[in-house]
């Protein structure tokens, strides 16, 4: 039995846990400790480190996770995970369960190949805000149905199998909160180092990329000339303003297509495309497919 409590290699044959089942627990593990699954799991599992460090294995993909990393496996690959050599130890939370259809979509900026995606980095004022969601999880994972869900669970009590539907969605809508703030703010945060300016110029393009921003507009609300804003982001960020904001729009595109059914037009115009003519070359172009066949294929995930 693997030390997350649940069948590893020393266990050959028994399965990994039942699609169904929600399981969530804590650990704080010592250096030596190493889980093997050859076939991998019927499940997702989804580890955030809170201390030391970890390394986990996802076919060919590797990852290493420090503290305020999300590495996901998806169900289905050989995988491996357990301390990094030297670290001493790893500390973090993990949680196996059927990932929610929305959820492969929020992660894939983050995929890393086979199934792996690590979500890094998150920022440090969040980390609270993410350990109280596994707590309420700990918790929620126990709820009977009757009376009042408790409001945190034992401090020595650091696994939960959630057997109840109510257990099971409440322990879910916990990890959904984890997985949403991880991947959104882990996608727009920003670098060390860079210039408020530019920041405020990516954030303006983030919160809207729909607008009809120009390099004039962007530089107008971060007082500076269309020309040395230009230079300043392009220097800073590898990528012209334009570019930005274009990749933005397609980024906003293809959530649109995912989660709405809006017609391609309309996501066009929804975001910032003038003609969906363009629309179709440039989304093709960055996803391999045209906006219609994204939507109905395998890569709207």
């Amino acid at each position: 039995m693997s030390a997350d409590g649940l069948p590893g290699t020393a266990a050959p044959g028994v399965p990994a846990p039942p699609p169904g089942l929600v399981v969530v627990g804590r650990f704080d593990q010592p250096e030596g400790y190493a889980v093997q699954r050859p076939r991998g799991a019927d499940s997702w599992l989804f580890t955030w480190t809170t201390g030391g460090r970890g390394q986990l294995r996802q076919g060919s993909a590797r990852a290493r996770a420090a503290a305020g990393d999300l590495v996901v496996l998806a169900p289905g690959v050989r995988h491996g995970y357990g301390v990094e050599p030297v670290a001493g130890h790893w500390e973090f939370w993990w949680v196996h369960c059927q990932a929610r259809p929305s959820w492969p979509s929020w992660l894939r900026p983050y995929d890393t190949g086979d199934g792996m995606y690590v979500v890094t980095p998150t920022p440090t004022g969040l980390h609270g805000r993410l350990g109280a969601a596994f707590r309420r999880m700990l918790a929620d994972a126990r709820w009977t149905g009757t009376g009042t869900p408790p409001a945190t669970g034992p401090e020595d009590d650091r696994v939960a199998v959630a057997h109840g539907t109510a257990a099971r969605e409440l322990a879910l809508c916990s990890l959904e909160e984890i997985v949403l703030l991880t991947a959104a703010t882990a996608r727009t945060s920003p670098r060390p180092g860079v210039d408020p300016r530019v920041r405020r110029a990516q954030e303006l393009i983030d919160a809207d990329p729909g607008a009809p921003h120009t390099v004039r507009s962007l530089a107008e609300r971060v007082a500076l000339s269309p020309s040395r804003f230009a230079h300043l982001f392009t220097r800073t960020l590898g990528q012209s303003p334009m570019r930005a904001l274009r990749e933005a729009r397609l980024r906003h595109a293809a959530r649109l297509l995912e989660s709405t059914d809006l017609t391609v037009e309309r996501v066009a115009a929804a975001s910032g495309f003038a003609s969906p003519f363009h629309f179709n070359r440039v989304f093709r172009e960055r996803y391999g497919v045209p906006p219609g066949a994204y939507r109905g294929g395998p890569a709207a995930g």
